[in-house]
């Protein structure tokens, strides 16, 4: 039973519950006080030490009852069971007779499995197809074209292949008696097919949810399907958030700097070295600053999402952001995004700027009118765009400008390099002025433009 628990810790870490070591530890305590006898106090233990939210909790009580639901083993039998009883009972004296000394039951000379399917003991099945699954290692299952192979391997190591050579005997010295033994392993098969299903829907979730995120990592964002909008916004919250982990942390370590050896050793000399009074190495860093140009014209629409949740987690990642997003003219909208929510802020910035004719050049007078006092020699300025304006002017005098005055100006543009020049596309233009330019057509590169960026101020 403890190795089960620790296969439903797997379990339900794959369905969506962090379950750490020192949490595990304490599960198993609390399980070793309460006992296995009582499934209902047993269930209601797990969820109160591994469950921290009532999503988690939820989470972990779909999956207990999926865990712990064993596949009831089918009992069937051949039809004809009177003619068969009869032809078996006819047989019954020559098979002992043959035999001798073996006691007069034609089961006595078969092996346990044939012995147990014979007998349709529901709980020795039930459990000896655990034991074989965890012979089989069923907990590794990650896909589903691997459920032959582990049933395959459950049934053989419970002995299917002496039950064959059984089944081989039989079928010249007990018809009858063979019949009944494939009836039997039939219905075994079946169990043992739903204890693999049942380990699949486990086990394999995480798997399904990590190979399903890669394909969807690496999908165009404009031709995303209406069906999986919401799974990419999910996978561009889990973007945001590794990146306020991975930059977060490091930040507030680096502002105390590093123990400087020497001076504290020479602070604390008069205590014979005992290092009371600490000297930090303090590395100089610009504070950093950045500003955000998105576009939320209608030729970006179906990307726009996805570069508002990004922007939306720079203001949790940097200590200084500013925002602006436009189509025909610009607004800011640094407040929208630090006050609302990711949802409530995008609809919020798409009512008021969103869905229109983009023109780049307009927007770039109006940055250059009222914010071009934001800029400094330490701000990185981003822009999110197609630069397609309409054949309009594309003012590239005023990104020069804003390109003079930062630290650097990176250009994460959502089409293909292919795009960039034709039509309407003013890309080679603006390039000129770029310090970066990027294809950011897939929110895996979205991913490692934004993780370059920031990475530089850490």
């Amino acid at each position: 039973m403890r190795e089960n628990i620790h296969r439903f810790f797997r379990a339900a870490r794959g369905a969506g519950v962090h379950v750490s070591p020192a949490e595990s530890i304490d599960a198993m305590r609390a399980v070793a006080q309460v006992g296995f006898s009582d499934r209902t106090i047993l269930r209601d233990t797990l969820l109160l030490t591994l469950a921290k939210s009532q999503d988690e909790k939820l989470a972990l009580g779909d999956c207990f009852d999926l865990f712990f639901s064993q596949p009831e083993p089918r009992q069937e039998q051949p039809e004809g069971t009177d003619e068969d009883a009869s032809q078996e009972t006819d047989q019954a004296p020559s098979s002992s007779a043959s035999s001798d000394a073996g006691g007069g039951s034609p089961q006595e000379g078969l092996g346990p499995l044939a012995q147990m399917l014979l007998s349709q003991d529901r709980n020795a099945i039930a459990a000896a197809i655990a034991s074989g699954a965890g012979a089989a290692s069923l907990s590794d299952i990650r896909y589903s074209t691997q459920r032959g192979i582990f049933s395959s391997r459950i049934l053989d190591a419970m002995g299917l292949q002496r039950l064959r050579d059984e089944l081989d005997e039989l079928t010249a010295t007990n018809p009858a008696l063979a019949e009944r033994l494939r009836a039997a392993l039939d219905a075994l098969r079946e169990a043992v097919r739903d204890t693999v299903s049942q380990g699949l829907a486990l086990y394999a979730r995480e798997e399904a949810e990590n190979l399903r995120n890669e394909i969807l990592r690496n999908a165009p964002l404009a031709r995303i399907e209406r069906r999986q909008v919401a799974e990419m916004r999910a996978l561009i919250r889990q973007i945001a958030r590794r990146l306020r982990e991975r930059y977060s942390k490091p930040r507030k370590r680096q502002r105390r700097g590093h123990l400087d050896v020497r001076r504290t050793l020479r602070r604390n000399a008069a205590w014979g070295g005992v290092p009371f009074l600490t000297a930090w190495k303090r590395k100089h860093r610009d504070r950093p600053k950045i500003v955000a140009l998105c576009d939320v014209s209608g030729s970006v629409a179906q990307v726009s999402d996805f570069f508002l949740l990004l922007i939306h987690s720079l203001h949790e990642v940097v200590d200084d952001v500013r925002s602006f997003a436009f189509s025909s003219h610009l607004i800011e909208v640094s407040d929208i995004l630090e006050s609302k929510s990711p949802e409530e802020a995008m609809a919020d910035i798409m009512s008021k700027v969103g869905f229109g004719s983009s023109d780049y050049g307009s927007s770039l007078v109006d940055f250059e009118k009222d914010f071009m006092s934001a800029l400094t020699p330490q701000t990185t300025v981003i822009v999110l765009g197609d630069a397609r304006s309409n054949n309009l002017d594309p003012r590239a005098d005023i990104l020069r400008r804003i390109s003079e005055r930062s630290k650097r100006l990176v250009w994460l543009n959502p089409e293909g390099r292919l795009a960039w020049g034709f039509g309407d596309s003013e890309m080679p233009r603006y390039a000129t002025f770029c310090s970066v330019v990027r294809q950011c057509a897939t929110a895996h590169q979205l991913e490692r433009a934004v993780s370059d960026i920031v990475a530089t101020y850490q």
